[in-house]
């Protein structure tokens, strides 16, 4: 019924240019007939949750059944989130601000909230930090975040400027250790973390790219899946274009083979801060690899699922759903 139910939401919502475009396109590269890829994504839609964009970002129409059965599709995305996050307390991480105050102890660095009222704390913040980092409180996918040098900035007018624009927490700008600063320096290269239950289920390493100074994915950067047993990157790193890379594109740095370093803290960072709000399960940490320790830049309490599984990072063409059901049934035992 659930399966049924989220079918026709996704098709009240639907995008029909776009559907048809993806059915199109896949019919190109694979030589299928377009009705039998039109009644494939409806299946499935049905089946396994999929809407189009999952049936062609995962090449579901590359997988047979007990493959497809794997993937954690955007529909089962939401039955976790549904099931283990608690919309009363998701305002601990869908605000900066909020998650800054919750979580200030794993920051390792100094951040202010912009009040309007409070431009000489902004001062005495800028003489102490020439760099710091401007965010919105709500925004997402590096929306809005501005790194900015406020050596010669007239702070009064930057602090209105700030304000106005809704950018009402500036930080401390994040130091990352220097193995991963090479890979891209103008960027803080962050190491996703997804927790499940108080338990590391996924990793992967966000680069940036082009000089950004932000590593999302959406914004031209990189990203790698990170072997949680070992904290080794065993894949080549993959754009939004579906390029591949085993070296960055920008520096040269190798990225097939690179460790993370404090790999151990950096899980056990994550579990612990998973249990300061038990009542959202479900988690995507954004960490910084620093020279001394590891902190979080931020989390996340709608983990994104379009990067767990991608094509080129698949073992043996299987999701990750099983390693989410393991984890589920290990913690109903206790």
């Amino acid at each position: 019924m659930k399966k049924i139910k989220y079918l026709f939401q996704r098709i009240a919502n639907m995008n029909f240019k776009n559907f048809f475009k993806t059915i199109k396109d896949v019919s190109k590269k694979t030589g299928k007939n377009k009705i039998s890829i039109f009644f494939d994504i409806i299946n499935c839609g049905i089946k396994y949750q999929a809407g189009y964009i999952d049936y062609n970002l995962f090449e579901m129409y590359r997988m047979n059944r007990f493959e497809r059965k794997t993937i954690i599709t955007r529909g089962i995305n939401n039955e976790f989130i549904k099931k283990y996050n608690n919309p009363k307390y998701m305002v601990y991480f869908n605000s900066k601000v909020k998650f800054n105050h919750t979580f200030n102890k794993y920051l390792n660095r100094d951040w202010l909230e912009l009040t309007n009222n409070n431009l000489q704390d902004f001062k005495d913040f800028c003489h102490k930090h020439q760099i710091i980092v401007a965010k919105p409180d709500n925004a997402s996918c590096g929306k809005g975040v501005e790194v900015i040098d406020t050596t010669y900035k007239d702070l009064d007018i930057l602090y209105k400027e700030l304000f106005f624009n809704k950018q009402i927490l500036v930080e401390e700008n994040a130091k990352q250790c220097a193995k991963l600063s090479e890979l891209h320096p103008d960027s803080i290269n962050t190491v996703r973390v997804v927790t499940l239950l108080g338990s590391v289920v996924v990793a992967f390493l966000r680069i940036g790219n082009n000089h950004n100074h932000v590593d999302n994915f959406n914004h031209e950067g990189l990203v790698a899946p990170i072997n949680i047993d070992t904290g080794k990157i065993e894949y080549q790193a993959l754009d939004k274009k579906k390029n591949l890379y085993q070296k960055h594109p920008l520096t040269n740095k190798s990225i097939v083979g690179l460790t993370i370093p404090r790999w151990p803290e950096i899980k056990e960072l994550c579990e612990k801060a998973s249990l300061e709000v038990p009542e959202v399960g479900y988690v995507g940490w954004d960490v910084c690899v620093g020279e001394s320790q590891c902190f979080f830049i931020e989390g996340n309490e709608f983990p994104g699922h379009d990067l767990y599984q991608l094509p080129p990072h698949r073992h043996n063409n299987i999701g990750l759903l099983p390693i989410f059901k393991q984890v589920e049934e290990r913690k109903i035992k206790k």
